[in-house]
């Protein structure tokens, strides 16, 4: 009998993206978990509800916390990490269903199509990402704190799985720079707790990345959808350590 499996979700006013990504579960999971972040304003856990998802709310204190909370919620074999911007393709959901069937491992990475301004990106750095989404529950858990959570596997992780994970994070330029703030407020807050300061070098990490980004991973390959995100992605850089240096001139 191939293995019970449960999909994770976290999210916070995602009414317009969930309903997508419970469609690509349909007739994969046998048990939804979405752990709502108790600030939510809209109808995110209505429609999780509708759908047959186990719903529970939070108070959101950071990822890698949030995301174990849904995972303790989690009852079956196996889990598969999802969130609410992302859609499992047929041939990641066959894969799956495969895997399943006769596990290898207790952990396996799944591919990612990352789509920014419409375009799915070749270049850039986001061309050929890969994941650990795929896990036995009793085998893994969630660390890394405020940001860039990941999961930490008590065995062995297997070799990609086929398909793709298709991840459309911003649908606009002002949506990415709606989020900016806070993405940048937490990945400062998250290295001055590691202790890191900040340093005039740190400037350089804007025309950096930018040179990193454009040059070295070729994103102008991808016109102006890896343009874009290639420099807007090399102010995200700055503009964390910026706020980190805000945070050392608030103490004094």
């Amino acid at each position: 009998m191939p293995k019970s499996l449960s999909a994770l979700i976290i999210a916070k006013d995602e009414e317009r993206d969930l309903p997508g990504c419970l469609e690509s579960l349909d007739g994969l999971a046998d048990e939804i978990v979405v752990l709502v972040d108790a600030a939510t304003t809209d109808r995110t856990a209505e429609i999780a509800k509708a759908a047959g998802a186990k719903v529970e709310r939070r108070a959101f204190d950071d990822y890698a916390r949030q995301r174990q909370a849904a995972l303790d919620l989690c009852t079956k074999d196996w889990v598969l990490w999802i969130d609410a911007d992302e859609r499992l393709d047929r041939g990641l959901h066959a894969a799956i269903e495969t895997s399943l069937e006769r596990p290898a491992a207790d952990a396996y990475p799944i591919p990612f199509d990352v789509v920014f301004l419409g375009r799915t990106l070749r270049w850039g750095g986001y061309g050929h990402e890969k994941h650990v989404r795929l896990f036995r529950r009793e085998k893994a858990r969630f660390v890394g704190g405020q940001l860039h959570e990941g999961l930490s596997v008590d065995g062995t992780v297997g070799r990609p799985l086929a398909g793709r994970m298709m991840h459309e994070p911003y649908k606009s330029l002002s949506e990415y720079l709606s989020k900016l703030d806070r993405y940048t407020t937490l990945a400062a807050r998250k290295k001055w707790d590691a202790g890191a300061r900040f340093r005039p070098w740190h400037h350089l990490v804007l025309p950096g990345q930018l040179a990193r980004r454009l040059l070295f991973q070729l994103a102008f390959l991808d016109g102006f959808a890896g343009v874009s995100l290639a420099v807007l992605a090399g102010f995200h850089h700055w503009l964390k350590y910026a706020k980190l240096k805000e945070m050392e001139d608030s103490l004094k």
